[in-house]
C-alpha cells in the first residue's frame, strides 16, 4: 500500500491491519545468540546505514535471535542486565516484533518469542510502502509503570532514549549480519496503538524495518 493511500485511509480511521499468513505456535522458541564473532566494531560503525529496500524473505532462526539478543538480550545473567540501557535499570522498553504471521513480543529471560496477535501490523507500523512486506518490523514500547522511580515529566525522555540505544544496537548488528534497517517514527500512533491493544501506560515509542536486501537472499 502506497504512502498517499496509507494517510487517506488513516484520516478516515480506515487503515487496518492485515489478516496472519500461515500458522504460528503461540510461542517461538529462539536458538542461543552468537555471542562470538562478527564485523569488528569499529567497521560495523562504517558500514551502518538506514536503507529503504527490502526483500519479503524470512529471516532465518539464528538471524533472528542474534539479532533480538542484540536489541534487548540479557548479557549479565546473574544481573538481568541487558545489552542496551536504561534508567535506573527500569527496562521499561518492550520489544515487539511485526512478521507476516502474527505480532510477538519478545521475552529476553526466556529468550523466545510470545504471540500477541494473530493478525500482520507491518503495514501500520509506517506510512512508506516498505514496511507493508519487509521479513519484519520491530516496535518499540514503553511500559511507564516500571518507571515509577522516574519523575513523571521525564518518563518519555527517558524511554525515547532507551528505545534509541537498542535502536543502534539493532543497525550494528545488521551492519555485522549483511542485512538492512531503518528506523523510523512516522505511523498512525492510534492506529497501531489500537491494533496491538496497548493500555493507558503503554506508549509507541520507534519502528524499525529489518530484512535482507534485494538480491542478498540466501540461496
Amino acid at each position: 500500500m502506497n504512502t498517499l493511500t496509507k494517510l487517506a485511509l488513516g484520516l478516515m480511521g480506515q487503515i487496518k491491519a492485515r489478516p496472519a499468513v500461515g500458522r504460528a505456535a503461540a510461542t517461538l522458541a529462539l536458538p542461543l545468540a552468537t555471542r562470538q564473532g562478527g564485523m569488528p566494531l569499529m567497521e560495523a560503525l562504517w558500514q551502518r546505514q538506514s536503507q529503504r529496500d527490502y526483500s519479503p524473505e524470512p529471516l532465518d532462526p539464528q538471524r533472528l535471535s542474534d539479532l533480538l539478543w542484540a536489541a534487548a538480550g540479557i548479557n549479565r545473567p546473574k544481573l538481568g542486565g541487558r545489552t542496551a540501557p536504561s534508567a535506573m535499570n527500569a527496562q521499561e522498553v518492550k520489544l515487539y516484533v511485526a512478521f507476516a504471521k502474527g505480532l510477538f513480543r519478545y521475552e529476553p529471560k526466556a529468550h523466545q518469542l510470545q504471540r500477541v496477535l494473530r493478525s500482520d501490523v507491518r503495514r501500520l507500523t509506517g506510512y512508506q510502502d516498505f514496511v507493508d512486506n519487509a521479513a519484519l518490523d520491530l516496535i518499540y514500547v514503553a511500559d511507564h509503570s516500571r518507571m515509577a522511580l522516574v519523575p513523571a515529566a521525564k518518563r518519555e525522555s527517558y524511554a525515547f532514549a532507551a528505545a534509541g540505544a537498542m535502536a543502534q544496537n539493532v543497525y550494528l548488528y545488521c551492519a555485522s549480519a549483511g542485512l538492512a534497517s531503518v528506523i523510523r517514527a512516522w505511523f498512525d500512533h492510534q492506529a497501531l496503538s489500537q491494533a496491538m491493544g496497548l493500555g493507558a501506560d503503554q506508549q509507541l515509542l520507534l519502528s524499525q524495518t529489518v530484512g535482507a536486501r534485494p538480491g542478498d537472499e540466501p540461496a
